[in-house]
């Protein structure tokens, strides 16, 4: 049974965050099981077949199968709706309330939390787990020594023609990719991973592959373009007046960054790309679920699969991530563990990836390190519909200008943000689109101060690295004061 308002406390959240101590082994075959982590880069949650969050077709049927094998987390949220603070809260277990990592680009080096963390990869390679990392894990925070193997990510290269839109510009392009498939990165990443489930391994493994794809741009062979014709193509729902409710940060938040995109028409091409691209992750994740199915380690591997935060393609004026709405912090979290969750489940808990690392400490018998935060899902694992505080924070703060912290809580009675100012948003759960600010309707003035009181302290931001001033050379110097004379 979902929990009444009337739980939801300062309390009740806080107390989620509170650092767990190890609990009884959870895991039914007791021993030490596997575990195989895959991860998508930007991956929006389309394919969960939400008509509130897209109405087209989405062609992805490895990753559905998956989720019919065990437990869909359908309403999972992201600590930080940007790469870098989203994969280290979750691979450090420290959320960036507690850390101040609210977006990329900003200083690591001097932060006391994540200096003192333990990563998830050094946590069980000190359980006596091999540990192996292929493509995009972690970004910006790591523990290199945590691993056995590493391989990192790289971007496939720009067709020679680049750019292969209008307005292609840095990354923001789109189009079929020159290299054979076999050549591009995610595909090589999915051959290292396979080559480790084709092994016999003395001890258990944590393997973990992340793609780089769907993260922009979107490069990917033909044959993905043409699952998806532009004739029949659906595009998500717009409203023209979306932003006129918006406080004066969440308009500079949003930024109007569609624009560009709305008014060139290019809308059902990106959203082709973005497909095209979603069903080139599903084909070689599906070759790694397959080669696993096939070996020996089946019967003894838990399989999780997620996405490190949403995307936008023009909900809310907006392009790609870093908002605090649903389309960027809403992302995708299924599990399969042997023995232990039900076939086929979804559980409408709303829950963080921050609960990650005590989710697979727990399942995995091995010692949750004193400072993590977020909580184990196991109980929901066993039993999707179980009780549960239905919370899920989201932070974030200005990249350049990151003089304070921008916070979200979502749950069952909708959305809640609040900035700076006393500039808030509140969206109910009977807007999915979050198309209308109730934050001055007298109807809601109580949940929304309930939900105002619940929001946790937040740490301020670290030092952007954007913002510090460039340095110039000796010989830059005197050339510029050359030309100045």
């Amino acid at each position: 049974m979902i929990p009444t308002l009337l739980r939801l406390t300062a309390v009740s959240v806080l107390l989620s965050n509170v650092p767990l101590v190890t609990a009884a082994p959870a895991n039914p075959l007791h021993k030490r099981m596997n575990v195989l982590l895959l991860i998508a880069d930007d991956l929006n949650t389309w394919l969960l077949g939400d008509p509130d969050r897209y109405a087209g077709k989405v062609i992805a049927p490895n990753l559905q199968k998956l989720a019919n094998s065990g437990v869909n987390f359908a309403r999972a949220y992201t600590a930080a709706p940007v790469c870098s603070p989203s994969r280290t809260a979750f691979f450090s277990g420290i959320a960036p309330w507690t850390s101040g990592h609210y977006n990329n680009a900003l200083k690591l080096d001097d932060n006391e939390a994540l200096n003192n963390a333990t990563s998830m990869a050094s946590s069980f390679k000190q359980a006596g787990y091999s540990t192996f990392s292929y493509g995009k894990i972690t970004h910006g925070w790591d523990q290199k020594d945590g691993w056995d193997d590493k391989v990192g990510h790289k971007r496939d290269p720009r067709p020679p023609n680049y750019p292969l839109t209008p307005i292609g510009a840095g990354e923001n392009d789109w189009g079929p990719i020159h290299l054979d498939e076999s050549e591009m990165n995610s595909t090589q990443l999915a051959n290292l991973t396979i080559a480790q489930l084709e092994k016999q391994h003395g001890k258990p493994f944590f393997l973990a592959c992340g793609f780089f794809n769907p993260h922009m741009p979107w490069y990917v062979p033909q044959k993905y373009f043409d699952m998806f014709p532009l004739d029949g193509l659906v595009v998500p729902e717009l409203k023209a007046d979306d932003l006129d409710d918006l406080p004066p940060i969440g308009l500079e938040v949003s930024g109007r960054e569609a624009d560009k995109i709305l008014k060139a028409g290019l809308l059902p091409s990106a959203v082709q790309a973005y497909l095209a691209t979603t069903a080139y992750v599903d084909t070689h994740m599906g070759r790694i679920l397959d080669a696993l199915d096939a070996s020996p380690h089946k019967d003894n591997t838990i399989v999780v699969f997620m996405s490190d935060h949403g995307f936008h393609l023009g909900e809310k004026n907006h392009w790609q991530k870093t908002t605090l709405w649903e389309e960027a912090t809403h992302c995708m979290l299924m599990f399969r563990v042997p023995g232990l969750t039900p076939q086929g489940k979804i559980s409408q808990r709303f829950v963080s990836l921050l609960d990650l690392y005590s989710t697979l400490t727990e399942l995995c018998n091995i010692p949750t390190p004193p400072d993590v935060e977020g909580r184990s899902l196991v109980p929901l694992l066993r039993d999707p519909d179980a009780e549960w505080e239905s919370t899920a924070l989201t932070g974030l703060c200005h990249k350049t200008k990151p003089k304070a912290a921008y916070m979200s809580l979502r749950n069952e009675f909708g959305r809640y943000i609040r900035y700076v100012d006393g500039q808030e948003e509140y969206y109910t759960a009977a807007d999915p689109h979050e198309w209308t600010n109730e934050i001055h309707n007298p109807k809601y003035a109580e949940v929304i101060g309930k939900l105002r009181a619940a929001l946790p302290p937040a740490a301020p931001p670290l030092t952007s690295k954007l913002a510090e001033p460039q340095r110039v050379s000796k010989s830059e110097a005197k050339k510029a004061k050359k030309k100045k004379k």
